[in-house]
């Protein structure tokens, strides 16, 4: 029988849990199964989170999620005086909720010095050998690294309870996000205006923050003339950012028939309602793809540089579209030579993407 690790913690005296992702929108979304596990296993606790403001979308609405606290990014450009009066703001609030445990899931010098100012009786935060000895005494226990890039992030980050004594249930595994009334019915109402009410319809998001993740645009373009030439609906999503913007203008320039372009116009809750809508989601490594597999939508991922046993779609069906001629990858590198052009992905056929999504397609139908 399991008996965990001797300094196991008794989950039956942990009233209130903060739980810390100070990363990207994905990275915050892949957090969500460690809610669900400790609320499963504690369902008394009361549990927080703490994230830059603008991935708070990723938790909200969350079942086992009673506050998400946030962080301004823009806080540091801030004068002294104002950036500080939001710092002893937060943590006045965190302070008030006079947490048991800390659960810190970064590397992110933040979590050692709230761990101390907040008088916690137990915090765990990943085992980094760089980390000063402030950082390693901060914590009461650390959970080991993995030793390659196999161990996926959603497991990853469920390692923090683990070393806790905590094994979660395969069903608290999932991803969760909730977009809400609000989000469905907007998106609902678009879709009806568009005419796709009850139609089936291919959710394709192209960009990334990362260029180097991107697939060259012509390529997407044909992809998008295949699949209308076949007679399925594209619905093209991208983020507002002007990086992003101009890369679905290059796509568009080249496509026969423009697909729905929804491009910069949906907030991220609605992202998740649409994707939930979908037969199927086509993208890159990126936050919408994350955000599609939390909604239970099918997913055709293209992979370059980035892993996909580690940042892969999670408990859905889906397939990994990646280069076979390149055995260099995944390399975790910015683009050949940090030049922001990954030639695994720039070599990768249409034809590869279009028998994945044919494949998917056909086991939904089945």
């Amino acid at each position: 029988m399991f008996s965990g690790p001797r300094d196991s913690i008794d989950f039956s005296t942990v009233r209130r849990a903060l739980v810390v992702k100070l990363r990207h929108h994905g990275d915050v979304l892949l957090t969500s199964p460690v809610f669900t596990a400790l609320k499963s296993h504690a369902p008394h606790a009361s549990i927080d989170a703490l994230v830059y403001s603008d991935t708070a979308d990723m938790l909200t609405g969350h079942p086992a999620i009673e506050q998400v606290h946030g962080i301004g990014r823009q806080w540091k450009e801030l004068s002294t005086a104002a950036r500080l009066s939001h710092e002893w703001k937060l943590f006045s609030t965190l302070r008030s909720r006079q947490y048991d445990l800390l659960i810190h899931l970064s590397e992110h010098p933040r979590g050692a010095w709230l761990s101390r100012a907040l008088g916690v009786r137990h915090a765990v935060a990943p085992n980094i050998s760089s980390k000063p000895n402030f950082w390693k005494k901060s914590f009461t226990h650390r959970f080991a690294q993995p030793l390659n890039a196999r161990r996926h992030m959603v497991e990853w980050n469920l390692d923090a309870l683990r070393r806790l004594g905590l094994q979660p249930a395969p069903e608290d595994r999932q991803l969760m996000l909730v977009a809400g009334a609000k989000a469905d019915a907007a998106v609902e109402q678009r879709l009806q205006a568009l005419g796709l009410d009850g139609q089936a319809f291919i959710h394709l998001h192209p960009a990334s923050r990362w260029e180097f993740k991107c697939w060259p645009t012509e390529r997407t373009a044909r992809l998008i003339n295949a699949l209308q030439a076949r007679g399925l609906r594209v619905v093209m999503t991208a983020a507002p950012s002007e990086d992003e913007r101009l890369h679905v203008t290059r796509i568009l320039s080249q496509t026969e028939q423009a697909p729905v372009n929804l491009c910069g116009e949906l907030s991220l809750k609605e992202m998740a309602a649409l994707s939930a809508r979908a037969a199927l989601f086509v993208g890159v490594d990126s936050a919408p793809m994350h955000i599609a597999a939390a909604m239970g939508t099918p997913v055709v991922a293209l992979f370059g540089p980035s892993g996909e046993a580690q940042w892969g779609p999670w408990m859905v069906p889906h397939r990994v579209v990646s280069s076979a001629d390149h055995p260099c990858r995944p390399c975790g590198i910015d683009g050949c030579g940090g030049g922001k052009v990954s030639d695994c992905l720039v070599t990768l056929p249409e034809s590869r993407v279009l028998a994945a999504i044919d494949e998917l397609l056909a086991a939904r139908s089945s």
